[in-house]
């Protein structure tokens, strides 16, 4: 990722939550003055292969649906800073590498509705092409931002748990039990939803799957990790050798950073960060890929 960073970075959407944000605004003003024209923006795969190829972008533009103008305000707020949380905590090629995989495999996946749906469904090729237009039409409507806004959610408690959260305003609960509970409430619609329904959830939540597995690793022991630190504190360095000198220290002088979780230094890559965390009981340095993954140390 980092080598990826270095160079398509520059290309990265900067405070893309605000933008995402303006869609969903867009969306709703829509969905209050001409409901009707959302119709011709959902992500229809069939009509998009008939050249109504605005579709890819525009399905974007529905938004996760509510008629309560109040909750929609909270849900623009809440969803707004949990995207720029995520985004200050993991940069911003990062954050657009989240969101933009989830956009192209829910867009992979609605086209993956064509053939599901002549095997599921093999009497759709006999009917007249308006009803199959239709059903293709109302199908379109499972693929939205409401499973992309889940997965920006899910990201948000598996890396900030024990961040306190107000249900219903003024119920203070951790987030990671909220992500408990809305992975449970998605499971059972993946079971129990139509087909359609299932390819949508699968495919708008694959970058969150591809994330959890990602930084399952990243995670150590806590006695685990304070075995390592200490031991490197007695060593002076890191238990691997190169070329005679310990890896990370450098040569006629001290290592200045070193992550208490992998144990990099800046002479292993002159490109990482590292910082202290102030949620460990003690001087713990971090990494930049271990910073806001490691377990906290009491």
């Amino acid at each position: 990722m980092r080598e990826l960073e270095r160079k398509y970075g520059k290309y990265a959407v900067k405070n893309l939550p605000l933008l995402l944000i303006i869609c969903y605004a867009i969306g709703y003003t829509t969905s209050f003055l001409a409901p009707g024209l959302l119709s011709w923006l959902s992500l229809d795969p069939r009509a998009i292969l008939h050249g109504q190829v605005w579709r890819i972008v525009t399905w974007v533009l529905i938004p996760p649906g509510s008629s309560n103008i109040f909750w929609i305000l909270i849900s623009l707020y809440f969803y707004y800073s949990l995207g720029t949380t995520l985004e200050r905590t993991w940069g911003t090629f990062r954050f657009n590498v989240y969101i933009f995989s989830g956009f192209l495999f829910t867009i992979l996946g609605s086209f993956l509705l064509i053939p599901l749906t002549r095997l599921i469904v093999p009497e759709i090729a006999t009917m007249p092409a308006s009803y199959a237009e239709a059903a293709f039409r109302s199908m379109s409507f499972s693929f939205s931002t409401y499973y992309v806004n889940m997965s920006i959610f899910l990201a948000f408690a598996a890396t900030f748990p024990d961040v306190q959260v107000l249900l219903m305003l003024f119920i203070p609960v951790k987030v990671k039990w909220l992500g408990i509970i809305y992975a449970v409430i998605l499971m059972l619609d993946l079971f129990r939803g139509p087909y359609y329904q299932k390819v949508a959830i699968a495919a708008s939540l694959l970058n969150f799957v591809i994330f959890w597995l990602q930084s399952r690793g990243w995670q150590l022991d806590p006695k685990q990790a304070a075995r390592r630190a200490a031991f490197r504190k007695a060593t002076g360095g890191s238990t691997h050798m190169r070329g005679g000198m310990r890896s990370g220290q450098a040569s006629g002088g001290p290592v200045l950073h070193r992550c208490a979780v992998c144990g990099r230094t800046p002479q292993d890559d002159p490109n990482l960060e590292f910082r202290y965390c102030s949620k460990c009981n003690g001087s713990y340095e971090y990494c930049q890929d271990h910073l806001f993954t490691h377990v906290h140390k009491t």
